[in-house]
């Protein structure tokens, strides 16, 4: 007899039937349970039949598990009759929580089957898909321990749930038309349309150019006709967003490649089980214009529950309906994803019509969203689909709470070179983030069974996630290590590519704390998974005007330009405000030195009339790289090194003098990852370290890391780039675990420091 033991992504996932159905094939006697950190099967047969039994297990299983590890051990033979499931053991060790996944293809037809008992049910699903990590309360997964557990199983359900030969053999969430959850209308006006007719409902609301909220898997969205301009005006003034990019739902394939040029890789990923937001380039079509003003890249997702199918693709009398819906998620500015009645109908009361449901959500999920970058995967925001699946990096020796950044916030929990980063929680300016935040923490904290032996943060010591690390350092008695926010985006970046040895580090981003007490986003360092120095940056400068400089670019230009009768002629702001901030730089008032790349996109920008304040973080950014987009023309490499400064003088000089926009927003691209690549090249030549790893939110620009990537190509480098981490401050949690689970400390603050003192003489500022 065989005791085989399978870790991996297996529970929620249909594993255990699956077993069930081989273990019938080969005549095999035995059982199969979950024991909270793997599958435990006990298997009887004959030596030909156990073969090919433990072939099967590891080449025909679920498409949707993931098997990591099998260990087999023969043992003495029992006596077993037939092969059965059963009841769920506990047992501490690795945890391993599959992701929600989007409707399967099975499940659709029969959504769309008058004859299958499930027709137009929205909470259809089977093993291959449906929701987990937002159902479940505690491993292992089972139906007690989830959300479902409020919906016992009419007999028809139970008689398939408990049947080996059925396609919900064992699926925990498994429900009907007869017993499942239901959806229904919130709101005085509404109360009592439940079901199809709540439906038909907002399938007409939406029809008119109304706004709709819609409880999904992880939340709710915010809905409306994506091709009607003045229902998306109204959902942005409603939710006062001027200009930020809208996310939109493609009712298939089809109509995205009607709006969208999408490759054969954007494909694959577009209707993926995972489903994420991917953004695309936009064609010249009919979604409004206002949806993703003057950024040529749309963000697209296709439906991926069963409700959202029904929205779209409901048999009624309604006729041509959308085919493209805003889907952005439901929150109000600053504040995570919305998940239950009470904030909703608080929430949204600007909506005509709130969809709700009574299937709890006991985790926030919001969409993820990637881009691509040389036809591989650039995560920009990891949550739905991908998380809580661990990064595997071999040098965790501590337990490990990590809080993440203050904005994009993400947290991590490490243990046995498991390294869980958490959904998406947000930006954490809001006390109301921080308490979505802890509760999130207590929450995955029982589900992964991790007890954090100590608490990472960032340096920054105003951060809200500072004074929460503080906060349960203090409470649970434990050692907090703070680590240097860019150095984190290194670790992260290295861990993502399961890096172990020295690497040039290079960090750019828009704000992080420096040693130095300086704001830092323009960072080269030398660095392992101990320690880092920081051997250059770019040209520091004055950036003034406090957390507005931040958000308005002409500040930064105003400073980097030395000029103020420059300013004014190119008209950067009124008078009364150029007069404030020459007065400010003058009196070194409200000044701080900086080295954020950042900073210097929203300074060209300015300085190019693309983008001279920002409504949303990245604006000035994303619109410079649109523009760049448009150019075609071929710049030379300069004769000779060029920095920061010089770059932004070359551009001014040649805006004065009249050239095309677009060509000098390409040109600053071309400049900047030319400087970056021959720094790294001079850091390389005196270290002999051949490997770069490229990190932070600057390099979400798919532009600039092309280029870069292209250059650093010519001394035959190896690039360490993000794929399914987050260069953003959303990946930060990772290497701020990757360094605590590995330090030597003892109950005092410990800071991760430039202290490796190996004294290389590179010219500091670039």
């Amino acid at each position: 007899m065989l005791n085989i033991k399978i870790f991996g992504i297996v529970q929620g996932v249909g594993f255990r039937p699956f077993v069930s159905r081989i273990a019938n094939e080969f005549k095999i006697v035995g059982t199969v349970a979950n024991r909270g950190s793997y599958v435990e099967i006990f298997a009887q047969g004959s030596d030909f039949d156990l073969k090919n039994f433990l072939d099967a297990l590891q080449t025909k299983n679920p498409p949707r598990s993931a098997i990591l590890k099998v260990d087999v051990n023969n043992l003495p033979d029992k006596k077993f009759s037939d092969f059965q499931i059963i009841d769920s053991v506990h047992e501490a060790g690795d945890i391993f929580v599959s992701p929600d996944i989007a409707i399967c293809e099975k499940c659709k037809e029969e959504l769309f089957n008058p004859n299958d008992r499930r027709y137009l049910h929205p909470f259809i699903n089977c093993t291959a898909c449906g929701p987990r990590l937002t159902i479940l309360k505690n491993m292992p997964y089972d139906r007690e321990r989830t959300s479902m557990s409020d919906f016992p199983m009419c007999d028809s359900c139970a008689e398939e749930y408990f049947n080996p030969n059925s396609r919900r053999f064992d699926a925990q969430p498994i429900c009907c038309n007869d017993c499942g959850p239901e959806v229904y209308l919130i709101g005085n006006e509404e109360l009592g349309i439940r079901n199809w007719d709540a439906i038909r409902h907002v399938r007409k609301i939406l029809a008119d150019g109304g706004i709709v909220a819609i409880k999904g898997i992880g939340g709710f969205h915010l809905a409306c006709d994506a091709r009607n301009f003045s229902a998306v005006q109204k959902l942005r003034d409603s939710k006062t967003r001027p200009t930020k990019p809208f996310a939109v739902m493609f009712k298939d394939i089809a109509a995205v490649e009607r709006e969208c040029f999408l490759s054969d890789v954007e494909k694959s990923f577009l209707d993926s089980p995972q489903k994420p937001i991917v953004l695309l380039r936009k064609k010249i079509g009919s979604i409004a214009e206002n949806v993703a003003p003057d950024i040529n890249k749309l963000g697209v997702m296709l439906p991926y529950t069963p409700l959202h199918l029904l929205i779209f693709d409901f048999p009624d009398e309604l006729k041509n309906f959308p085919d493209a819906l805003i889907m952005t998620s439901g929150n109000p500015s600053g504040v995570p994803i919305t998940i239950d009645d009470d904030d909703a109908q608080k929430n949204f009361d600007y909506c005509d019509a709130i969809l709700s449901h009574d299937r709890k959500i006991l985790l926030r999920a919001d969409d993820s969203v990637m881009d691509f970058i040389d036809d591989r995967p650039s995560m920009i925001r990891r949550s739905r689909g991908f998380a809580p699946l661990p990064i595997f990096y071999d040098s965790n020796k501590k337990s490990v709470l990590a809080i993440g950044g203050e904005l994009k916030n993400t947290f991590c929990l490490a243990k046995n070179n498991l390294f869980y980063a958490s959904p998406y929680i947000g930006d954490v300016s809001d006390l109301r983030t921080v308490e979505v935040l802890e509760k999130s923490i207590a929450r995955m904290k029982n589900l992964l069974e991790i007890n954090p032996e100590v608490i990472a943060c960032d340096l920054h010591p105003r951060y809200q996630t500072t004074a929460l690390a503080e906060k349960i350092s203090k409470e649970f008695d434990l050692p907090l290590i703070k680590v240097q926010h860019h150095y984190a985006h290194i670790l992260s970046c290295m861990a993502e590519n399961n890096f172990h040895g020295e690497v040039i580090g290079v960090a750019f981003d828009g704000t992080g704390y420096g040693l130095d007490g300086t704001i830092w986003g323009g960072e080269f360092f030398i660095c392992d998974t101990k320690n880092f120095e920081r051997v250059a940056s770019i040209k520091p400068f004055t950036q003034a005007g406090g957390d507005k400089s931040s958000r308005e670019g002409w500040r930064i230009a105003v400073a980097l330009m030395k000029n103020f009768e420059l300013a004014r002629e190119l008209n950067l702001a009124d008078e009364k405000n150029l007069l404030g901030q020459k007065f400010l730089l003058d009196k070194n008032i409200n000044c701080v030195r900086s080295t954020s790349v950042g900073r210097i996109f929203d300074a060209v920008a300015a300085i190019l009339d693309i983008c001279k304040v920002s409504s949303y973080e990245g604006e000035a950014a994303m619109k410079l790289q649109a523009a760049a987009e448009k150019s075609s023309s071929q710049f030379p490499v300069p004769g000779s090194y060029m920095t920061t400064n010089e770059i932004f003088d070359e551009i001014l000089t040649r805006r004065m003098n009249g050239e095309n926009i677009c060509d000098l927003a390409r040109l600053f691209h071309e400049r900047l990852a030319e400087m970056t690549a021959q720094k790294v090249f001079e850091i390389s030549e005196l270290t002999k370290i051949k490997t770069v790893a490229l990190s932070g939110g600057v390099f979400q620009n798919s532009l600039l890391t092309s280029l870069t990537i292209e250059k650093l190509r010519r001394r035959s480098l190896k690039i360490l780039r993000h794929e399914l981490i987050p260069p953003n401050d959303g990946g930060i949690c990772l290497g701020q675990a990757v360094y605590v689970s590995q330090s030597q400390f003892g109950t005092q603050t410990f800071c991760a420091t430039d202290s490796r003192q190996q004294n290389y003489s590179t010219e500091e500022n670039t």
